[in-house]
């Protein structure tokens, strides 16, 4: 049996517009909900349906500045004392959970924290010598980015960066980024990004 692989989303922090890029894998997804936070956006509620008893919110009791981050710290303690084998993805832009992914890790706790789902990293790509597959995979994980597609070169550069397992050579991103240009899936307007992806991969 493979581990199981938990998703644990600050949803006051971000609100990821890429939930499909789940599907192919079993997560088991928790969405932690501030208490003044009275609105789930359709895009969202319906494409976290999809996921069945495998996704649930979670509304949180009580205010203050890190209310929620205090909820996610219980769960993922209670989840990882109860599944030693599984894998922890905290998905917030919130770098004030680094110090407690650092802690479980020394206790060899298996956590990290991501600033988008597309960065977990068994989402990434792995270093295919294929330019041709290359292409593809990057751009069907764009595709899935929705409205959260980085909107400069160099943020689409590290983007592209952090969904390959091994760091890519400069010249190896300068390729990619002119291939994406050369078969018309963005152009490029003095550094800024625009795409032409298709809708679905």
């Amino acid at each position: 049996m493979p581990p199981n692989n938990y998703v644990l989303i600050d949803f006051e922090n971000i609100q990821p517009k890429n939930l499909e890029i789940l599907k192919k894998h079993p997560f088991n997804i928790l969405v932690f909900v501030g208490e003044n936070q009275v609105r789930i956006p359709f895009e969202m509620a319906n494409a976290l349906q999809e996921f069945g008893k495998e996704a649930r919110y979670i509304k949180i009791s009580g205010n203050g500045p890190n209310a929620l981050d205090f909820h996610i710290a219980c769960y993922l303690g209670q989840l990882s004392t109860e599944d030693k084998d599984g894998y922890y993805h905290i998905v917030s832009k919130d770098t004030g959970f680094d110090p407690l992914v650092k802690h479980l890790r020394a206790r060899k706790v298996r956590v990290n924290r991501v600033n988008d789902l597309a960065e977990i990293p068994i989402l990434r790509i792995s270093n295919t010598t294929d330019n041709d597959e290359k292409i593809s995979a990057i751009v069907k994980n764009l595709a899935g980015r929705g409205q959260s597609r980085p909107r400069k070169v160099k943020t689409l550069s590290n983007t592209i960066n952090s969904l390959f397992t091994k760091k890519l050579e400069e010249n190896e991103l300068v390729t990619i980024i002119n291939s994406l240009k050369a078969k018309k899936y963005i152009s490029v307007n003095q550094d800024n990004v625009s795409y032409n992806l298709p809708k679905s991969l």
